[in-house]
C-alpha cells in the first residue's frame, strides 16, 4: 500500500511539473537509471544487513589507561565480550565483568554504566563500540532483547550480631575481628566491590620498630611515633586516641602480615613529616595486596558481603543501635544486629556540598583521589542519633596527583625515597620535598598554574624501580604527556615549558647540597643523593583533596560519642569516618595504621557487646 501511494503521489508531481512553465528537466539515459536504482538498492541493503559474522577487537581508554576488547558477533546478536588489556585496579576492572553480562543480555551497547566506575564504565564501552565499529556494523543493528542481567536476590531482613557498614580496609579488619571472636558478621556495601579508598591507595602502613627497620638498624619506637602524630596534626588531635594508634601500629602491621597473610615488599618508604623511614609498603605497592587478603579472609570465616548496598538510617531500640536500613535495587532492607553496628563508610573528600560547608576552600576547583562513594554517608547517619564530630574544617590535600584526573600518582613515589626534586615552572625549588602534605600542596598553589614538576634522574628511577613497580601507570603519563623522559635536561624542561637554564643551576646547586650532606635551602630530610647522568625524568602534577581529618568523635574503644560525650549504645566507628585522630593533618602511611587498629578494636568490642 506505501508502494502504491508512493507511486500516485509521484504520478500527481509529475502531472504539476508538466504543467507548469519552467523548461522540463532532461531526460535520464536508461544508463544512470539502473546505476542510480542500483546505488539504491545498495543502499538499502546495507541498512538491512545484519553485522558480518566474527571477532573484532576494539580500544577505549579507562581511569588506567588503555583499554583492549575482544567481541564476537553472530548473527547479529554479542556473542562474547573479552577484555584482553587493561590497567583498571583489580576491583573497579570488575566493572567491565558487569558491562559484559548487561550487554550480552540486552544485545546493546549502550547499556548503563556501573556506578562508583564512571571512568572504567566508559572506557570499556568505547573499546566495544570501536569493536561494533571495525565489523562495518552500527549500533542500530543491534535488535535489543528488552532482557536485562538478573540482580541477585535479596530478602527483606537479615539478623546477624554484627553489622559493618562499609567494606574498605577498616571495615574488613572490623569484620574479620569480629568474625575471630566467634560473633556472625554482615558487611553492607553501597559500591560493587570490597574496598573503598583503601583499595585506591598505596596501601604503605606506618609501624614503629617494625621487622624491616630492625633489619636495616633503623631507630624507632612507639613514643617517637606518637610525637610525629601530634606534631603532624598540630597538636590538634586527641592525645588518648593518638597513643591508641601508636601502640598497636606494629601489633596490627604483625597481624596483617601473620594471620591475614598480606605480602610486604623489603623496603621502606619515608613519607613526609615523619622523623624515621618507617612506612610498610605491600606487595605491588597498592592497596590491592590488603583488601584482596582481608576479603578472602573474611569470607573464609562465613563473613556476607552484600554489595551495591548503600545504608541509609541507623535504628536504635530503646537507645541502643540495633539495625540498619539500607536499599538493594530500589528495595528497603533491614540488617539486625544483635550486638551492635560498626561504622567504616569512610570520609567525604567526593561530597562537594559537604566540603564546601566545612572548609569553602575545598570548592569544585580541586580534584579528589577520592572513589565517588566518599560522601560521608556515615556521618550523616550517626548525626542524626545526635553523634558529635570534629575537625571537620581540616581536609587535606596529596601534593602530587595527575592534573587532568586527580588521581594518585604512583610513579610519583620515587620523592618518598628521596630521589627527586620539586620545581616550579622557572626551573626553582620551593619546599622541601619530605615536608608535610597540607605545607608542599599549598607551596605548589602558589607556583605557576598551581601545578609542581618532579625531576630525577636514571639512577633515581633504577633505585626506585617505580617504572616496573607502577608500569602500566608510567606508559599511560608517558603517552599522555605528563611524565616525559629525555636524554637531556634541556630536552624534558622544553617539554613542559620549564625554563631550561634556571633548572639546571637548581640541579647543580642541589649537587652542590649533596656533597656537603646538608640541604642549605629547605633542610631536606633523608639521605641527599646527588643527580648524575641521563636520562632524565620531569612529571607534571597538582594537589588533589585526598583526606578528610574530621568525623566522627570517638573514644578509646571505637564508641562514637553526642554532642554530650556519652557513649551511643552499640555503635562503633573506625578508619575515616572518625576524626581527632590526625589533627589538622594525617602523616603518610599512618591512614592504613589507623584503620586498621581502630577497625580491630571496633570489630573485638562490637563481637562482645560492649
Amino acid at each position: 500500500m506505501r508502494k502504491s501511494n508512493y507511486v500516485l503521489a509521484a504520478g500527481v508531481l509529475a502531472v504539476s511539473l508538466t504543467a507548469c512553465s519552467k523548461p522540463a528537466a532532461p531526460e535520464t539515459t536508461a544508463a544512470e537509471t539502473t546505476a542510480a536504482e542500483t546505488t539504491a538498492a545498495e543502499t538499502t541493503a546495507a541498512e538491512t544487513a545484519g553485522i558480518a559474522d566474527g571477532t573484532y577487537t576494539g580500544e577505549g581508554t579507562g581511569k588506567g589507561g588503555k583499554i583492549v576488547v575482544e567481541v564476537t558477533f553472530k548473527d547479529s546478536k554479542i556473542e562474547a565480550i573479552k577484555v584482553l588489556e587493561n590497567a583498571e585496579t583489580p576491583g573497579f576492572a570488575e566493572a567491565m565483568d558487569t558491562l559484559t553480562e548487561a550487554m550480552i543480555t540486552a544485545n546493546q551497547v549502550d547499556v548503563d554504566g556501573v556506578s562508583g566506575a564512571t571512568l572504567t564504565s566508559n572506557g570499556f564501552t568505547e573499546a566495544v563500540k570501536d569493536a561494533l565499529a571495525k565489523s562495518g556494523g552500527t549500533a542500530e543493528q543491534l535488535a535489543a532483547t528488552g532482557v536485562t542481567a538478573e540482580k541477585e536476590a535479596r530478602e527483606d531482613s537479615y539478623t546477624a550480631d554484627v553489622v559493618v557498614v562499609g567494606a574498605g580496609g577498616a571495615g574488613l579488619s572490623a569484620a574479620v575481628t569480629a568474625a575471630e571472636a566467634g560473633a556472625k558478621v554482615i558487611v553492607v556495601e553501597k559500591m560493587m566491590m570490597p574496598g573503598g579508598n583503601t583499595l585506591i591507595s598505596g596501601g604503605e602502613m606506618a609501624a614503629p620498630g617494625n621487622w624491616l627497620q630492625a633489619e636495616q638498624g633503623v631507630e624507632d619506637s612507639v613514643d617517637q611515633f606518637y610525637n610525629d602524630i601530634l606534631k603532624g596534626g598540630d597538636n590538634e588531635n586527641d592525645p588518648e586516641l593518638v597513643r591508641v594508634l601508636a601502640e598497636n601500629a606494629l601489633p596490627a602491621a604483625e597481624w596483617l602480615k601473620d594471620d591475614i597473610q598480606m605480602t610486604f615488599e623489603d623496603y621502606m618508604l619515608f613519607f613526609g613529616g615523619h622523623s624515621v623511614e618507617r612506612s610498610l609498603v605491600p606487595l605491588n605497592a597498592t592497596g590491592v595486596e590488603m583488601i584482596e587478603k582481608l576479603t578472602a579472609k573474611a569470607e573464609s570465616l562465613g563473613v556476607e558481603i552484600h554489595t551495591n548496598t548503600p545504608a541509609k538510617e541507623l535504628v536504635q531500640t530503646d537507645g541502643k543501635v540495633t539495625a540498619v536500613k539500607a536499599e538493594y535495587d530500589g528495595k528497603e532492607i533491614t540488617y539486625n544486629a544483635n550486638k551492635g553496628v560498626i561504622l567504616a563508610t569512610g570520609g567525604f573528600g567526593s561530597n562537594l556540598e559537604m566540603r564546601i560547608a566545612n572548609n569553602p576552600d575545598m570548592n569544585e576547583k580541586i580534584l579528589s583521589t577520592n572513589t565517588v562513594g566518599s560522601t560521608g554517608d556515615g556521618i550523616t547517619m550517626a548525626e542524626a542519633l545526635g553523634a558529635q564530630t570534629v575537625d571537620m574544617q581540616y581536609i587535606q590535600t596529596y601534593p602530587t596527583c595527575d592534573p587532568e584526573t586527580g588521581t594518585l600518582l604512583y610513579v610519583g613515589d620515587v620523592r618518598l625515597e628521596g630521589r627527586s626534586i620539586l620545581v616550579n615552572l622557572e626551573g626553582k625549588r620551593f619546599v622541601e620535598e619530605l615536608e608535610r602534605r597540607d605545607v608542599i600542596s599549598m607551596a605548589v598553589t602558589q607556583q605557576t598554574g598551581g601545578v609542581s614538576y618532579m625531576f630525577w634522574d636514571e639512577a633515581s628511577m633504577e633505585a626506585s624501580k617505580v617504572n616496573v613497580k607502577h608500569e602500566k601507570e608510567y606508559n599511560n603519563l608517558i603517552e599522555r604527556g605528563i611524565l616525559v623522559k629525555a636524554d637531556t635536561v634541556e630536552e624534558a624542561a622544553a617539554h613542559f615549558g620549564i625554563d631550561a637554564a634556571e633548572l639546571q643551576k637548581t640541579i647543580d646547586k642541589y649537587n652542590e647540597y649533596c656533597e656537603k650532606g646538608k640541604d642549605e635551602e629547605f633542610n631536606k630530610r633523608g639521605e641527599l643523593v646527588a643527580f648524575t647522568d641521563g636520562p632524565y625524568y620531569i612529571m607534571k602534577s597538582t594537589p588533589a583533596i585526598h583526606h578528610t581529618m574530621g568525623g566522627l568523635k570517638i573514644n578509646t574503644d571505637a564508641q562514637v560519642l553526642t554532642t554530650e560525650n556519652e557513649v551511643i549504645p552499640g555503635l562503633y566507628a573506625a578508619g575515616e569516618v572518625t576524626g581527632d585522630i590526625h589533627g589538622t593533618n594525617r602523616l603518610g602511611s599512618d591512614a592504613i595504621a589507623d584503620i586498621v587498629v581502630f577497625g580491630r578494636i571496633a570489630g573485638k568490642n562490637a563481637a562482645e557487646g560492649k
